[in-house]
C-alpha cells in the first residue's frame, strides 16, 4: 500500500517514512503544501499523512482542496496544535482522523492501518484468501499453517491483491499503490514480482489464486480448479 507524508520537518517526515517503509509500505514525501497536494492530485495513494502548519501551503488549505477536487483518500492530519477548535476544524474540511505531536510511531501506524480497513472490503487486521492469511499487524504470512517469508514489495503486493480480492487490477493501479513515484513504467518488474510472489505462497496454476487478465493486468480470488473465460495465465 502506498501512503504519502507531507511534513516540512525533515527529520520527522524521515522518522515517520522509516517506520513506515519498515512496516512494509511503499512512501512518498512531499515536505510543503503545493508540492504535497501536487503530488496528492497526480498520484494514487492509500493513506495521506498531512501536517497543518506546512510552508506555501498549510494543511488546511491542502485537506480542503484536495476534497475540493473530488478526492476520497483517507487523510490523517498531524499537528502541536492540541486545541479541540483545531480538531473540529480539521475533521470538517475532511480530514478522516487526527494525531497530536508528538506521537508514539505505534499509534500512528495502528491509525493507518485502521484508515486502510475503512477503505477496503476486508475489515479485519488478518486478509484471508482460501488457506492464505495475511496479518497486517505482525506481517506474518501463512498458507495452510505453513508460514513463509515475504520481502518488503512481495509483502506490499499481496496485501494490495488481498485487500482487493475479486477485483481485476491494471498493472497501473498495482505500480501506483505498491511502488513509489520513481517507480519506473516501462519495466516488467510487476510481472517479475507476481510470479516470485506466486512461488512462495504455492499458488499452484489448477487452482491458482493470483489469475493473469489478458491485455490487463491481475486479479486475487478464491481458489478454483476452473480457469474462467477471459483470463489467461501467461508465466
Amino acid at each position: 500500500m502506498r501512503i504519502l507524508v507531507i511534513e516540512d520537518e525533515k527529520k520527522v517526515a524521515s522518522f515517520i517514512r522509516k517506520g513506515l517503509s519498515e512496516e512494509m509500505y511503499a512512501v512518498d514525501v512531499a515536505h510543503d503544501g503545493e508540492n504535497g497536494l501536487e503530488m496528492a492530485l497526480e498520484k494514487h495513494y492509500d493513506v495521506i499523512i498531512l501536517d497543518v502548519m506546512l510552508p506555501k501551503k498549510d494543511g488546511m488549505s491542502v485537506i480542503r482542496d484536495l476534497r475540493g477536487s473530488g478526492s476520497v483518500t483517507p487523510v490523517l492530519m498531524l499537528t502541536a496544535r492540541a486545541t479541540t477548535q483545531d480538531r473540529v476544524q480539521g475533521l470538517d474540511l475532511g480530514a478522516d482522523d487526527y494525531l497530536t505531536k508528538p506521537f508514539h510511531f505505534e499509534e500512528l501506524a495502528a491509525r493507518v492501518r485502521s484508515l486502510l480497513r475503512r477503505t477496503s472490503s476486508e475489515k479485519s487486521t488478518v486478509l484471508t484468501c482460501g488457506e492464505l492469511s495475511l496479518d497486517t499487524v505482525t506481517h506474518r504470512a501463512m498458507r495452510s499453517g505453513k508460514e513463509f517469508e515475504l520481502t518488503t514489495k512481495e509483502y506490499s503486493l499481496l496485501e494490495y491483491l488481498m485487500r482487493n480480492k475479486g477485483r481485476v487490477l491494471s498493472r497501473s493501479l498495482i505500480q501506483q499503490h505498491v511502488w513509489s513515484y520513481s517507480f519506473d513504467t516501462e519495466s516488467n518488474i510487476i510481472d517479475v514480482y507476481v510470479k516470485r510472489l506466486r512461488g512462495k505462497i504455492g499458488d499452484e496454476e489448477v487452482a491458482r489464486m493470483i489469475r493473469s487478465v489478458r491485455g490487463v493486468g491481475y486479479i486475487m480470488r478464491e481458489p478454483d480448479t476452473n480457469n474462467p473465460d477471459g483470463e489467461d495465465d501467461d508465466d
